[in-house]
């Protein structure tokens, strides 16, 4: 309850700095907040598209969550959701019996995901590097590779700004407008880490060898291996954020701007940190940024510039974010000043 209030009352302040914002350049502040809302939510089809922005989010929040329950700060979902799209997309090659597109696209980008994370986690534990400087050297690895694959490899040869789009039988079917059934990846793995971290035993020493890894290791956890189990899930999760962006929403393929991938790992880390990092506050937080991302073309006919519109967002988001990140950074701090065992 505590954390639920110090989110709504972040939330209010936001909305209220951003009221001051757009007030102060003669804007009316009240009708362009009810124009996000109703483009968002105002009828179904806004519904759809506002559910179908959130879902690559909840799963790249729960790539840096299970990471920060772990005591790591992992902010190479990015890399991973880009790997996960471009072998989610290849698997499109594949010559395989009708209804199996879908559950090996998802299979492998899975393993890709693992794997990317697989180098930060050996980097930690036998090198000391921290996760860091590996994620974000990864990401950048991911990114050109991507881009690498995407223009040279698999564009399309009649329109060259995006790949082949994947084949029929390999795409999630449509639920309601923009949204399909790839919601049930998103949702499906929340609930599973819900349970994992909180009711299963090796989801238990992941978080106690977050909150204290020198209290897990004198109970015999092995701090290393919560710290790699974090990692390849995390991996995992993110793997298929950029999966069920291609195989789950228009256009079914990557642009070669990687536009339609755009920045969701790094959203995610304030998705995380609106949630708390706890899988069902992350659904809240990623459903709150597709709010924020589907009613800003409604604010936008209200006369609010663009930049308007991207600065009230972003004061929203960071004092919504805000608390649950000073809180992560007095837990780093008091870490620091112990002295762990290896």
């Amino acid at each position: 309850m505590r954390a639920i209030l110090e989110s709504l009352l972040a939330l209010a302040l936001g909305v209220l700095v951003g009221a001051a914002v757009m007030a102060a350049w003669g804007r009316d502040p009240w009708g362009a907040y009810a124009a996000l809302f109703t483009g968002a939510l105002g009828n179904v089809r806004a519904l759809a598209s506002t559910l179908s922005r959130s879902l690559p989010l909840v799963l790249t929040g729960l790539t840096f969550a299970v990471g920060a329950r772990a005591g790591l700060f992992n902010i190479g979902a990015q890399g991973q959701m880009l790997l996960g799209a471009v072998v989610a997309l290849s698997c499109g090659l594949l010559s395989l019996p009708p209804g199996w597109h879908l559950l090996v696209a998802l299979a492998l980008s899975a393993l890709a995901g693992a794997l990317w994370a697989l180098p930060v986690a050996l980097l930690k534990l036998t090198r000391g590097v921290s996760e860091v400087i590996s994620t974000i050297m990864l990401n950048w690895v991911a990114h050109w590779l991507t881009l690498y694959l995407v223009v040279q490899k698999l564009s399309d040869r009649v329109v060259g700004q995006r790949t082949f789009t994947v084949p029929m039988g390999m795409r999630f079917p449509v639920l309601q407008g923009e949204l399909t059934w790839s919601w049930t990846v998103s949702v499906g793995m929340a609930l599973f880490l819900f349970w994992f971290l909180w009711y299963h035993r090796q989801g238990y020493e992941v978080r106690a060898a977050g909150l204290n890894p020198r209290a897990a290791r004198a109970a015999g956890i092995s701090v290393s291996r919560a710290m790699v189990l974090a990692l390849l899930l995390g991996g995992v999760s993110a793997a298929w954020a950029g999966a069920i962006q291609v195989l789950g929403r228009f256009p079914y393929a990557i642009t070669s701007d990687l536009a339609n991938l755009g920045n969701l790992g790094f959203d995610g880390i304030a998705v995380a940190l609106i949630g708390r990092n706890h899988p069902l506050g992350i659904l809240g937080g990623a459903f709150f940024f597709g709010v924020l991302a589907t009613g800003a073309a409604r604010m936008g006919l209200r006369g609010i510039p663009l930049e308007m519109i991207q600065i009230v967002q972003g004061v929203i988001v960071v004092a919504m974010a805000a608390p649950e990140a000073l809180r992560l950074l007095r837990r780093l701090r008091a870490r620091q000043r112990e002295v762990v065992p290896a």
